[in-house]
């Protein structure tokens, strides 16, 4: 996001930094609200529209969800709709931003229970591109939202955490282009929270716990900030890695060096 928005993005996050205790069922509030939004665009129009008074705006949220949401969540919509958003849909997106933030700091503040979640999300997002069939049901059109919600909580319930399962369950809302992509970016969202960066590292064979140990203490030193690794095995590399960190791609497998070889001797 950018402009007005990007500002007040930031506002929300800091505004949300002062809820002691952020719950699931807070989340699942903001997530219900962003939802609303993208399903009525007479109220996201008005919501978002800068002519009208922000304390009007605030009112009319105000009446539409209270009772139905957490008395937290209905402070933080009104906040965010008093607002200046660069677009419409920024302000529903935005919503859920909030409430997969809320949803991570519930499943508990210390490494090793940020690293368990960012895992669970990242094996929930394979496990997804790598059955066609699965991928195939939960991007269905004519399935409903109840049906392709079963289905997830049949593969997941009792295997990963709640947080995890209800991060699963919100990426079917259809906010983004598929379910993986959804997957993808809250896991992220997730590794921000705990300040990490997360690597995507691809190798040709599995690498051994030292081996990922140390490569994730080269990748902390070199990016000053704690490194999430999601190692996927893909043997077509024939050796060495491949490592994506934001922007930045490291290729060192034995595919890459031959294609560079080639390129050399092409010209």
């Amino acid at each position: 996001m950018r402009g007005a928005s990007a500002e007040a993005v930031a506002g929300l996050h800091d505004r949300l930094g002062q809820v002691a205790t952020p719950s699931t069922a807070l989340g699942q509030d903001l997530f219900g609200v962003a939802g609303v939004l993208r399903s009525e665009p007479a109220l996201r129009r008005l919501a978002t529209d800068v002519s009208t008074d922000s304390a009007a705006k605030s009112g009319l949220v105000r009446s539409i969800f209270e009772g139905k949401i957490d008395g937290v969540a209905l402070d933080l919509v009104a906040d965010a709709v008093a607002r200046r958003w660069t677009a419409t849909r920024d302000l529903a997106d935005a919503l859920e931003q909030l409430g997969v933030v809320t949803v991570v700091r519930s499943a508990g503040s210390t490494p090793a229970e940020g690293s368990r979640l960012s895992d669970e999300l990242f094996g929930i997002g394979q496990t997804i591109n790598d059955n066609p069939e699965l991928r195939s049901a939960l991007g269905d059109p004519a399935r409903s939202g109840d049906d392709k919600r079963a289905l997830l909580r049949s593969l997941l319930e009792g295997k990963v955490l709640p947080e995890s399962l209800v991060l699963a369950e919100q990426a079917l809302s259809g906010a983004y282009r598929t379910v993986g992509l959804a997957i993808a970016d809250y896991q992220k969202i997730a590794a921000s929270v705990h300040e990490e960066s997360v690597a995507r590292v691809r190798v040709a064979q599995e690498l051994s716990t030292a081996d990922r140990d140390r490569l994730q203490r080269a990748l902390t030193r070199q990016y000053g900030r704690e490194v999430h690794l999601d190692v996927l095995v893909d043997p077509s590399l024939l050796g060495g890695m491949r490592i994506e960190i934001g922007d930045d791609v490291i290729d060192g497998t034995v595919v890459a060096r031959i294609d560079e070889a080639r390129r050399k001797l092409a010209g």
